[in-house]
């Protein structure tokens, strides 16, 4: 195959670290774009179970203040390191999408299967964000599961942080790393007995 196929842009995916994102970042009609490619995923029943929450300019600044603050409160004692870690999270990329998950409780559709289709949209991000020449990163960490976080960005009692996906241009290639030979994940089922 051509360096060009399909396949090997699949093959070149990578995240760029968030601290080697910078400016500048999408414009609003790119970041629409990107996003019109990311929700092209499998979606049972057809609940579109996910939202998007763009955090850009002084904003990501405010987060990682509010974040510093949130540290302290679950631990008074937390190292100074660590409050300026969590300052500093969202002050790299100069764009972050916030891929929220929106679960139909009791819904026909299982809730995992909901769950995934939101992750896959967080991948769908990823490569769409490569397709246009940004970097990006899929990153969690303890504040995508903090209910005082979740407060702070609006979600809802039925949402949860799926990911925070940092975008921004590249300031180094993106780093490569080993990748599983799937050969080695692959098994074959047979009923028993033939």
């Amino acid at each position: 195959m051509s360096a060009a196929s399909p396949l090997q842009f699949l093959d070149d995916r990578r995240s760029v670290p968030s601290r080697q994102l910078g400016e500048p970042g999408p414009d609003p009609a790119t970041l629409r774009r990107m996003l019109q490619s990311a929700v092209r995923v499998p979606d049972h029943g057809k609940l579109v179970p996910y939202r998007f929450l763009h955090i850009s300019g002084p904003a990501r600044l405010a987060l990682g203040d509010a974040l510093a603050e949130r540290t302290l409160a679950r631990d008074p004692e937390a190292p100074a390191a660590a409050v300026e870690k969590d300052r500093a999270r969202f002050s790299h990329a100069p764009d972050i999408v916030t891929v929220i998950a929106r679960i139909t409780p009791g819904h026909k559709v299982p809730e995992q299967e909901q769950l995934l289709t939101a992750g896959s949209v967080c991948f769908a991000l990823l490569q769409a964000a490569q397709a246009l020449g940004f970097g990006a990163q899929w990153l969690t960490g303890w504040m995508a599961y903090d209910e005082a976080v979740a407060t702070l960005l609006g979600l809802g009692a039925n949402e949860r942080i799926v990911g925070f996906i940092h975008i921004g241009t590249p300031r180094m290639e993106a780093p490569e790393r080993e990748r599983p030979d799937p050969a080695d994940l692959l098994s074959h089922w047979q009923p028993d007995g033939r």
